[in-house]
């Protein structure tokens, strides 16, 4: 009596697993017939043409695997069951239906009821805070130089931190996300599709909160293709840490990507310590500062060319002295003297 019951189940199953299988053979019809048709347009826009090429020849295997595809699913709707049911064919029985229902007699109710009386809720939540929305700082948007509007369906790639990049194919020679000091130069690599000529698009590199290396300038790569942006500092600015690499198109936040720098950075190079240089004296005659001579009645002595004292007078008995006069720089215009009011004129 088991048997036919499990034959009947048996065809269930198989008519489930046929309508399934079909199914799935729809849907994968449907998704590789559209991921052909997208890839053959976009390769229509690549620049680079063994790019072109490979994305050509992708989309017309997805294309020829959709074919593939619907051939599959009609033939399962149309043999596959009939073919399962040849090897395993259905009996229809009666379900088996139990004539007795055993139920219990005496349930066995608890007659105490322990309930927590003191409920511990923990004093402090802790609750997580948004991450902000990378965005560009204000003094590298003044920078911007670019009036191009940003194509909103511009793509790019996760970023590929690499020490290296092959110069023919453009793929990363030593990529990881965990670097040594000392580091060297390091680029961030990347694909990228939709872009426009002349939009203005940026590179920010940080260390934690702190913007260590930016470049922004108009776009000049084409529609897609590879790009990177780099960073090649001293030595010892390479300091360990967690560094991050943010892309923007325009205003708009692209891609980010993270990357750690691990062990101590060589130490910067000694400054020149600065040697006092004695300033030279110009050599030559001194011009000395004038000496008044005493003041005496009469006329003034003539002046000579040298700042040298006036030959020695004898004064006359009655002659007057005039206060001694602050020192002051001779002018080339000589004041007369006034005329003594007595005594013998000066020799």
């Amino acid at each position: 009596m088991e048997l036919p019951f499990q034959l009947d189940e048996l065809s269930l199953d198989i008519h489930t697993g046929v309508q399934a299988a079909l199914v799935l053979s729809i849907l994968g019809l449907v998704l590789s017939l559209w991921l052909g048709i997208r890839a053959i347009r976009g390769a229509r826009n690549l620049r680079f043409f063994r790019m072109r090429r490979d994305r050509m020849l992708l989309g017309w295997r997805l294309v020829f695997f959709a074919a593939l595809l619907g051939v599959l699913a009609l033939c399962i709707n149309t043999f596959a069951e009939p073919i399962a049911y040849s090897f395993f064919p259905p009996t229809p029985t009666s379900t088996l239906t139990p004539t007795i229902t055993q139920t219990p007699t005496i349930t066995l109710t608890p007659t105490i009821t322990l309930t927590p009386t003191i409920t511990l809720t923990p004093s402090v939540t802790d609750t997580p805070t948004a991450s902000p929305t990378p965005h560009v700082p204000l003094a590298i948007e003044n920078l911007f130089e670019s009036t191009t509007t940003p194509n909103p369906s511009a793509v790019f790639s996760p970023l590929v931190f690499t020490q290296g990049i092959d110069p023919d194919t453009y793929t990363p020679l030593a990529p990881g996300v965990v670097f040594q000091n000392p580091v060297g130069h390091l680029f961030a690599l990347f694909t990228y599709d939709g872009m426009v000529d002349g939009v203005q698009w940026t590179a920010l590199w940080y260390r934690g909160q702190e913007l260590v290396h930016y470049e922004t300038e108009p776009w000049d790569g084409g529609i897609g293709g590879f790009g990177y942006t780099d960073w090649d500092p001293e030595a010892w600015e390479w300091l360990p840490g967690a560094y991050e690499v943010q892309i923007f198109v325009g205003l708009e936040w692209k891609v980010s990507g993270v990357f750690t720098v691990e062990g101590d950075a060589p130490p910067p190079p000694p400054s020149p310590t600065p040697t006092r240089t004695a300033t030279p004296i110009p050599t030559g005659t001194r011009t000395p500062t004038p000496t008044p001579s005493p003041t005496q009645t009469g006329e003034p002595p003539t002046p000579t060319p040298k700042d040298t004292l006036p030959p020695s007078i004898t004064p006359s008995p009655t002659k007057t002295r005039w206060p001694t006069a602050t020192p002051v720089t001779p002018s080339p215009t000589i004041t007369k003297w006034p005329t003594a009011t007595s005594g013998t004129p000066g020799l």
